[in-house]
C-alpha cells in the first residue's frame, strides 16, 4: 500500500482542490480511513470582530470527513462525494485559532462511506464534532 499521502488520487485531490487551498488547509493521512487536518484562522475568516465564521469550520469539519472516506478508497481507483454534512458548533472559534481535525471511518461499505471527526484547537477545546455520509465512485467520473 505504501504512504497514502503520495497515492496520485490524493496528490490529485491536493493539486486541483483550489478551495482548500485558499482557506490554507493541510492535512496528514495517518492511515486508511484516519486523517489529521490542520487551519488557522485568518483575519479573512471572521463574521464578527473576534469569531470565525461557521462556515469555514464546516468546510474544515467536510475536508476532514471527506479525506478520511478518499483515503479509505482510493486504493480502489475511486473518489467520494458528499451527500450529507453534520456539524455540531461545541465552543466560539477565535481570530488565530489554530485547529486541528481528527476524521475517521465509522462504517464503509461499497459506495457509501459514513465518517466522523473531531475539531480542537491549540488548547485542546473541542470546538465541533460532525459525521458525514459519502458517495464513492470510479476516480474517471471525476476527470481523474
Amino acid at each position: 500500500m505504501g504512504d497514502l499521502n503520495q497515492h496520485p488520487i490524493i496528490l490529485s485531490y491536493i493539486q486541483f482542490n483550489e478551495f482548500g487551498k485558499l482557506l490554507g488547509m493541510n492535512f496528514s493521512i495517518q492511515s486508511p480511513g484516519e486523517v489529521m487536518y490542520k487551519l488557522q484562522i485568518q483575519h479573512d475568516f471572521l463574521a464578527t470582530p473576534k469569531a470565525a465564521h461557521g462556515g469555514v469550520v464546516a468546510s474544515l469539519m467536510d475536508a476532514t470527513l471527506g479525506v478520511a472516506a478518499l483515503s479509505n478508497v482510493c486504493e480502489f481507483q475511486k473518489v467520494v462525494s458528499t451527500i450529507e454534512l453534520t456539524v455540531r458548533y461545541h465552543a466560539p472559534v477565535l481570530i488565530e485559532d489554530s485547529l486541528t481535525a481528527f476524521g475517521s471511518i465509522l462504517s464503509a461499505g461499497n459506495r457509501i462511506i459514513i465518517s466522523e471527526a473531531k475539531v480542537f484547537n491549540q488548547h485542546k477545546q473541542l470546538v465541533a464534532s460532525g459525521t458525514g455520509t459519502f458517495n464513492a465512485y470510479p476516480k474517471e467520473k471525476a476527470g481523474l
